[in-house]
């Protein structure tokens, strides 16, 4: 993946800001929010670090699962041709709609 860096086993989404000439660190598919900033990657490292320990200790505190559980469902709304499309060549592959799209996803989420 691009723009994102894992730390402590958490990924987290790079971001510049402009503004104040920083970049911005946010960790992703939390149970809230944890961000940071640093001029480089270094101070990325060891800025979301202190963020994230932070933030686990608060969970640990509260008893909160810090990591956002993920059903597995989602609804996509797509042109009526892209449906059509992507049905046809699921179809092709011998799989469900369903499940190709599942393959496309995670060919392209895990690229």
């Amino acid at each position: 993946m691009q723009n994102t860096m894992t730390i402590g086993g958490y990924h987290a989404l790079i971001t510049f800001d402009s503004d104040i000439q920083m970049f911005r660190g946010e960790f992703l598919g939390l149970n809230g929010g944890a961000d940071f900033y640093a001029k480089d990657v270094k101070g990325l490292q060891r800025e979301g670090g202190i963020s994230l320990k932070i933030f686990l200790d608060a969970c640990a505190e509260d008893g909160v699962e810090p990591r956002k559980q993920f059903s597995g469902k989602f609804s996509l709304r797509v042109d009526p041709s892209i449906h059509e499309a992507a049905t046809i060549a699921a179809a092709a592959h011998g799989k469900s709609l369903n499940q190709w799209a599942e393959d496309v996803l995670r060919q392209a989420a895990l690229a």
